[in-house]
């Protein structure tokens, strides 16, 4: 892409996601995502009502008169956005492509970072990591990282969403919250475990993005397919009823599978439809988050 170019669709995305970060989900993100504990700030005379746990004995044999101690919950984070950049990610039917929803996503998601004062990193990942941005704060970080999604070409078209949440889990030491953002067309039998320990160590959340093409398929007759991560193509009859059904059905299975999976691991997540208001699914998930705290 030229340069002139991709700054312009740059410039586009940072106008309508970080206006969208400050003006919508300043409030729940800090709600959603708590920091890392709470750290001293300073003693102040007792009052009534105080938790007399949190009397601070050696001021108050000092004074001979009763202090607390106050704490401050310890607001930095750092958050890593595990972005999945494999083939599938070019399809679409409607106005969007799931690629330009993902960019926009982890746009507002990286804004709403920084405005709290947390540190934002990237994994591009297809079945291989295919970039890693370390963790940091600042604007000129954070349109980096909005280059990247806007022009990032990956070498390979496959997905292996468990080689990336390894790496996340090797690569960052210390606790952080992290958005894994795919289609999760993968269907590798070691994702449950390998999700489970990143879970306890970090604080993972799952954002599944899909096409409403990849849950019914139209009457059209004759349709060749191809498929974006193996190159491979097959012809369908889409206007039979029984193909149809079968395609509705492995699309339920799976997403059935899913939901199993993030339960049973502990992970919150949510799907979200190309065509949907993606703010609207965001702020229930914070919101949710929020009254989990």
């Amino acid at each position: 892409m030229e340069t002139t170019e991709l700054l312009k669709k740059v410039r586009k995305i940072e106008i309508k996601t970080r206006g969208l970060s400050r003006n919508i989900f300043a409030g729940e993100y800090h709600s959603a995502f708590k920091g890392r504990g709470m750290a001293f700030s300073e003693v102040r005379e007792y009052q009534f009502g105080d938790d007399i746990r949190s009397i601070d004995w050696n001021v108050t044999a000092r004074y001979n008169h009763p202090f607390v101690k106050i704490f401050e919950e310890e607001r930095e984070l750092t958050v890593m956005l595990l972005i999945d950049v494999s083939g599938s990610r070019d399809f679409g039917t409607f106005e969007k492509m799931k690629k330009n929803v993902i960019t926009e996503i982890a746009a507002i998601l990286s804004f709403s970072a920084i405005q709290n004062n947390d540190k934002i990193g990237v994994i591009f990942f297809s079945d291989t990591i295919e970039k890693f941005i370390p963790p940091k704060k600042g604007r000129s970080h954070i349109l980096r990282i909005i280059r990247e999604l806007i022009d990032f070409q990956p070498k390979n078209t496959g997905t292996d969403i468990t080689g990336a949440i390894r790496y996340l889990t090797n690569a960052i030491k210390k606790r952080c919250t992290a958005f894994i953002i795919s289609d999760f067309i993968d269907e590798n039998p070691g994702l449950e475990l390998t999700l489970s320990i990143a879970n306890n160590k970090h604080d993972v959340v799952a954002l599944k993005i899909y096409d409403q093409r990849e849950r019914e398929f139209p009457p059209i007759g004759m349709v060749k397919l191809k498929d974006a991560e193996t190159g491979k193509y097959v012809w369908v009859d889409s206007s039979s009823r029984k193909i149809r059904k079968i395609y509705t059905d492995f699309w339920n299975k799976q997403a059935v599978r899913l939901d199993t999976l993030f339960k049973k691991c502990g992970v919150d997540y949510v799907s979200i439809d190309t065509r949907e208001d993606y703010v609207k699914s965001l702020m229930t998930l914070f919101k949710k988050r929020a009254v989990k705290q």
